[in-house]
């Protein structure tokens, strides 16, 4: 059954992956097919053609490799009579000959255009104004970051975020201050050491399972607030009221002070300056909570999209320098970074995981169960990275991606405003297969980071569960 669940994980996966790519395809396709640009192709994955049908002039299928896709617009590089050519009269550049890449330049230039039949030359792509331009390129990308949000939305408001819970899930035998556990061993703390405090918990008889709804006559909504009002009546006996198999129960709990951990603002424990923890003395009842999935507020979201959004453009700054950690790993006795980039098969590998994994154990040894719900929330966020990664990374303003051509068309109404402003008057398309050269180093360095991906993801996975 692991097995098979497995290859389930790895099969959902492909399928979240490609029906990505295929939705981003066809945020290129609509707004190319609605100004009129002649779409000849539209791939889903590269490689042998796995399937295929045509609708009207555009075939449609699905290749062998789901490591992108495209759509084929005649017309991506303008003829030479176009290009850098001023309109309404005027002199032309003439051609360089003799050039590195010139024959492959003038052949690229003559295959974009092969598929126009005469008369069609407005249907091409270089005829289309520049914001029309943006807008087929814009299109991909933006589907991504409409899935990644979506995802996060789904992940965060629908099933939401780990948190503890009034539930009680552990009760502590004996209260050590801060300061003298961190000195103890790992054995040492696991169990009470003569001279030991119990803790007000343990003494009344609070049990795991029961629910904390009051302290002190407040009413806690949320373990943070509980955790506020213990800590505030240090010294003092107070009633607390727990609900235990449906039925409340009061307790006169006498809550000792202890030294515990400072926290921040945000609830978050403090430490200084050389990393020391910061402890101050405060109540102490001796609990540890459940944890349950906590929904995130709607107004809430919109912060936690930015940050993911956030996130995933500084992964993608520093992905360069953890490229050549990786080469370096793949090739040494180095561990691999668990939170480094992995490929395809990498993210493949994770998502089986998730699938099959039904319970693992911590770096503490503890044994946690993986529950359905973990899995589709871990499942929906690793979609939602995908997608996020896929428009960011396809912003990068380098051809043959789509922030390439954002760029170039860009630049193009750019030098169009300037010569209008300088009276020089219009000018034709900018000549984009002059930067082939750039593309071809592009596209080799891209081969050569997923080889090293699909490599390093074989010889030295990252795990998910230990």
């Amino acid at each position: 059954m692991t097995a098979l669940l497995y290859v389930v994980g790895i099969v959902l996966f492909l399928v979240g992956i490609s029906l990505s790519i295929a939705l981003h395809e066809l945020g290129h396709l609509v707004p190319a097919k609605r100004f009129g640009v002649k779409v000849t192709r539209y791939m889903i994955g590269f490689g042998p053609t796995l399937w295929s049908t045509r609708r009207g002039e555009t075939v449609y299928g699905v290749k062998a490799l789901p490591l992108g896709g495209f759509i084929a617009m005649p017309g991506m590089y303008p003829p030479q009579e176009q290009a850098e050519a001023r309109l309404g009269g005027g002199r032309r550049r003439a051609p360089r000959r003799g050039r590195l890449f010139a024959t492959a330049v003038e052949d690229a230039r003559l295959m974009s255009n092969e598929e126009l039949e005469p008369g069609e030359e407005h249907r091409a792509f270089y005829a289309l104004s520049v914001p029309k331009r943006l807008a087929v390129m814009f299109g991909g990308p933006v589907v991504n970051l409409v899935l990644g949000i979506l995802g996060l939305a789904v992940g965060l408001m629908g099933i939401g975020l780990p948190g503890p819970t009034t539930t009680v899930q552990t009760v502590v035998e004996c209260a050590v201050p801060a300061t003298t556990a961190a000195e103890r061993t790992e054995a040492q703390q696991a169990e009470c050491q003569p001279g030991d405090q119990l803790t007000p918990a343990w003494e009344v008889g609070i049990e795991p399972g029961d629910t904390i709804e009051s302290v002190d006559g407040v009413a806690v909504a949320d373990w943070d607030a509980m955790v506020e009002v213990i800590r505030d009546n240090a010294g003092q006996t107070v009633p607390i009221v727990v609900t235990r198999d449906g039925q409340e129960r009061t307790f006169d709990v006498p809550i000792i002070e202890s030294e515990r951990p400072a926290l921040d603002a945000d609830g978050e424990t403090l430490y200084d300056e050389d990393g020391a923890l910061v402890t101050e003395p405060a109540g102490f009842l001796g609990i540890g909570p459940t944890q349950e999935y906590i929904p995130v507020p709607a107004t809430e979201f919109p912060g936690h999209a930015a940050r993911a959004v956030g996130d995933t453009f500084h992964a993608l700054f520093t992905l360069p320098q953890k490229l050549v950690d990786i080469a370096h790993v793949a090739f040494s006795d180095e561990p691999r970074d668990p939170e480094g980039p992995m490929g395809m098969v990498g993210v493949g590998r994770v998502a089986g995981e998730i699938a099959s994994t039904n319970e693992f154990e911590t770096a503490g040894g503890e044994v946690v169960t993986f529950e359905l719900i973990d899995k589709a929330q871990t499942g929906i966020s690793l979609f939602a990275s995908l997608n996020l990664f896929l428009f960011a990374f396809n912003m990068v303003p380098l051809l043959p991606l789509d922030g390439g051509h954002i760029a170039v068309a860009l630049y193009e109404g750019a030098r169009r405003r300037i010569n209008r402003w300088r009276g020089r008057g219009a000018v034709g398309p900018f000549d984009t297969a002059k930067l082939l050269p750039l593309t071809y180093v592009v596209i080799a360095g891209f081969l050569a980071m997923t080889v090293l991906l699909v490599y390093v993801d074989i010889v030295k996975p990252v795990r998910l569960f230990g």
